[in-house]
């Protein structure tokens, strides 16, 4: 089978993949006027501050928006349609693009509390996915 192609790091994004592995959750934050931006960049939208810091976040947040795919968009997805996409606005405030795992697409709703989970991926890669809010974690 197929393999999905993974997420590669860049000199801006690299902190955020390397807290990721090591089972945290940072957002990178203006040093000088303290706005969460996420995907990273190098410049502040708000200030245009070139300084960064990597802000821990509570992994807790919402589904913001959701789609549904039903058909697989590459080969490695053949056995896993369908699954859910979701925005998941976190607690503090930003918002996030990944996968809803654990929930059967008919329950997926805007509002539906989430908590992140890590998922590895790869020696490099570990992927933030979201479960429902207090559901255990897998292998509990």
């Amino acid at each position: 089978m197929a393999e999905l192609p993974l997420p590669v790091p860049s000199e801006d994004n690299q902190p955020f993949w390397d807290s990721l592995r090591a089972g945290e959750l940072r957002i990178q934050r203006c040093a000088r006027c303290g706005t969460l931006r996420h995907p990273p960049r190098p410049m502040c939208a708000r200030c245009h501050a070139f300084e960064v810091e990597w802000a821990p976040m509570s992994g807790r947040g919402t589904v913001y928006s959701y789609i549904v795919t039903h058909q697989p968009i590459h080969p490695a997805l053949v056995d896993r349609v369908p699954f859910a996409t979701v925005l998941v606005e976190l607690e503090e405030g930003p918002r996030i693009t990944s996968n809803l795992v654990d929930v059967p697409p008919a329950e997926v709703a805007i509002g539906l509390g989430v908590q992140v989970v890590f998922e590895w991926a790869s020696d490099e890669i570990t992927l933030p996915l979201f479960r429902r809010a207090g559901a255990a974690p897998p292998g509990a």
